[in-house]
């Protein structure tokens, strides 16, 4: 059962890091990954030494920390308040309307967010409506994040609140049974019976988490993004793709790339350490 899984991994993921080498090389497509020549660390003097540098560092970090900060509580909120819904049909009608965008592709949804933050469009009409101006939102570098924030999170609490309640299920219910015998309230049985049992479970994915905070989609970010809010929108993936892509500068970018994959490799290993440390989970 495990062998399509692995041989999956070997293919895809150990084969091709042979070609990150070409962050240490002044790649060329006609020489090739092996003929190209050897020039050590210097794209990535170039990269620390580059104007961008703490921008796009300080613009990756602060939109994961708050991704981190409003987003990640948020299904466990969720997930919380589903668990206290005694109407079934109620509560699947909820999980229902909240799963659905996660499986509304990147695209259409940021085509919605452009049409809905647009100067004519719905949330300028309710800015209108108590006596604002109308602006092209996304237009303003200082609501980017704010907009990118606010719509990962509406896009991600219902398909992330599965596990939660996937977890809540596996509480005993004698505990509950227990903490109402001894006086506890619904509120209280919440803080001292539901939380424990799940804080194993938070505290694995906020450890997965944390090993990703130097990752945001550039998808999501290109659609949305334009010059005037490079300077607080533009993140290490979407400069890795102008890069890339758009600039052809793969040895520079694949730099890139790898400095930002270790980074979060460091961040997951510190993570799950200190969760070893001051709990009893961890990933290993």
């Amino acid at each position: 059962m495990m062998l399509p899984g692995i041989v999956y991994y070997i293919v895809f993921h150990y084969i091709p890091m042979y070609g990150a080498t070409i962050a240490f090389k002044n790649f060329t497509p006609v020489a090739g990954i092996w003929g190209s020549a050897w020039i050590g660390f210097k794209h990535f003097q170039d990269f620390f030494n580059s104007y961008y540098f703490l921008r796009i560092i300080k613009n990756t970090l602060l939109i994961n920390f708050y991704s981190l900060l409003f987003g990640f509580p948020a299904p466990i909120i969720l997930a919380l308040l589903l668990n206290e819904v005694r109407k079934l049909w109620f509560k699947r009608t909820v999980q229902t309307l909240t799963y659905l965008p996660h499986f509304v592709s990147v695209m259409v949804i940021s085509g919605l967010i452009v049409d809905f933050t647009s100067k004519n469009g719905l949330i300028n009409d309710i800015i209108e409506w108590f006596g604002g101006t109308r602006a092209n939102l996304l237009m303003n570098e200082d609501l980017f994040r704010t907009i990118f924030v606010s719509s990962g999170i509406w896009q991600e609490i219902g398909w992330g609140s599965i596990i939660y309640l996937a977890a809540l299920s596996g509480i005993d219910q004698e505990q509950y049974d227990a903490a109402n015998i001894d006086g506890a309230g619904r509120f209280r049985q919440m803080l001292s019976v539901t939380l424990p049992g799940i804080m194993p479970t938070i505290i694995i994915l906020l450890i997965l988490r944390i090993g990703h905070m130097m990752d945001v989609g550039f998808e999501k970010v290109i659609l949305l993004y334009n010059p005037s809010t490079y300077a607080t929108a533009d993140v290490i993936s979407s400069f890795v793709f102008r890069k890339g892509i758009v600039d052809a500068n793969y040895s520079y970018s694949a730099a890139i790339g790898l400095f930002n994959s270790l980074i979060n490799f460091i961040l997951l290993i510190g993570a799950n350490k200190l969760s070893r440390k001051y709990s009893d989970s961890s990933l290993w």
